[in-house]
């Protein structure tokens, strides 16, 4: 495949893994789709959530590179070594947006959600509190921790399925994130090639 038509494909395959980021990141401000923790934002959505890490990591930093990267794949204006050129620096925006995502992602998943919890499993009369039961370092990742102990889920009493809520759109987050990155990178390369060698178009 030639440096264009592998840009070309690249910036279409980063168009999806964009919506998807910044999807789930929106859907992660209304855990449990409670809208109560909008109203309370400092207490009720975690901080990773805040950091945006879908909207402008995997999706806005993504979303400008691909939009040359595929413009630098079509015949025209860009079609040329100046064109892939400028999309290393593109890709490398795009890679610097898809680490932040993930580093994001990663930290949410480990440590956990907000949520109104009880330390009292046993008891209904225990005081409740807002706060995240799970919380802890990237270091305890052991039969211990909540994601791989589900009986401790129940220690969340709102929103409803929030641990769930919270696993399943970072996990979406991390891989689009992930897989962008691995795109990012290898236009990186490509791009490098492609200043090097053309683009097996005629505007070289």
């Amino acid at each position: 495949m030639c440096t264009g038509k592998c840009a070309k494909f690249i910036g279409i395959a980063l168009y999806p893994l964009c919506l998807i980021s910044i999807v789930s990141n929106v859907i992660l401000l209304f855990p449990g789709w409670d809208l109560d923790p909008i109203k309370h934002v400092s207490e009720r959505l975690t901080p990773e959530v805040l950091y945006l890490g879908g909207v402008i990591g995997g999706g806005v930093l993504v979303l400008i590179p691909a939009i040359h990267i595929q413009a630098t794949g079509r015949e025209g204006c860009c079609n040329n070594r100046c064109g892939m050129f400028l999309s290393i620096i593109f890709a490398a925006v795009g890679v610097v947006g898809s680490v932040y995502g993930f580093v994001v992602s990663v930290l949410a998943m480990v440590r956990g959600p907000q949520c109104l919890y009880s330390l009292d499993m046993t008891s209904s009369a225990a005081p409740l509190m807002w706060g995240r039961p799970f919380f802890s370092n990237l270091t305890d990742l052991n039969d211990e921790n909540y994601l791989f102990n589900k009986d401790t889920w129940n220690l969340c009493k709102s929103p409803k399925d929030v641990v769930e809520f919270n696993i399943i759109l970072f996990s979406m987050l991390l891989a689009s994130t992930a897989i962008s990155l691995i795109l990012c990178t290898i236009q990186m390369l490509n791009g490098l090639f492609g200043c090097l060698c053309g683009t097996c178009r005629k505007n070289d």
